[in-house]
């Protein structure tokens, strides 16, 4: 996370949060950054110096204006405007984790050998959420080096229910158990 992320992303989730727009700007501009994530040349021609800031603003408008919430056009144009506009996705990062700490959702990310069905991934959600109190944004993943079992990451944290981490600690108690 940048510095300009933090800063940006977090001024903005305070306005929305204000005035009770947190999840509808939040909703925006993960849908805008997604947008963006799939067309990185639009990024590169907002950060362009030979092109005018003018030029920018304009088309800035021209491709979201009356399609987003002026807060967040707002927002865009003074990224454009100090010629910040490459941090827009760090600082969306940081409006999704206040926007999560704020109304309790923790985001958890379940790593398994094979692709897990979706009656098995509702109820570790389910599990999850009794556990830690929270709601539970869900993402799965497959790792093929996995041999089998689950690996959640959260918050920084890993919880590793892999059969490689129990086989390591079989491994581990049976060299500490002959010395």
């Amino acid at each position: 996370m940048t510095e300009i992320g933090k800063a940006y992303g977090g001024a903005l989730f305070r306005l929305a949060r204000e005035e009770g727009l947190d999840e509808t700007i939040g909703q925006q501009f993960d849908v805008l950054c997604g947008a963006l994530g799939e067309d990185p040349d639009y990024v590169r021609l907002m950060t362009t110096p030979t092109l005018k800031k003018t030029k920018r603003l304009e088309i800035l408008q021209e491709t979201f204006g009356g399609r987003l919430h002026d807060y967040l056009m707002n927002f865009l144009s003074i990224l454009v405007e100090n010629n910040t506009f490459a941090e827009v996705f760090a600082c969306r990062e940081e409006y999704r984790r206040l926007f999560n700490q704020a109304h309790g959702i923790v985001t958890v990310t379940a790593y398994t050998a094979v692709e897990m069905d979706g009656d098995l991934s509702a109820r570790l959600c389910e599990k999850l959420e009794k556990t830690l109190g929270k709601k539970v944004e869900l993402t799965l993943r497959t790792d093929p080096s996995m041999l089998g079992g689950v690996r959640l990451e959260m918050e920084g944290e890993r919880l590793d229910g892999s059969v490689r981490a129990r086989l390591d600690g079989i491994r581990a108690a049976l060299f500490g158990a002959k010395a």
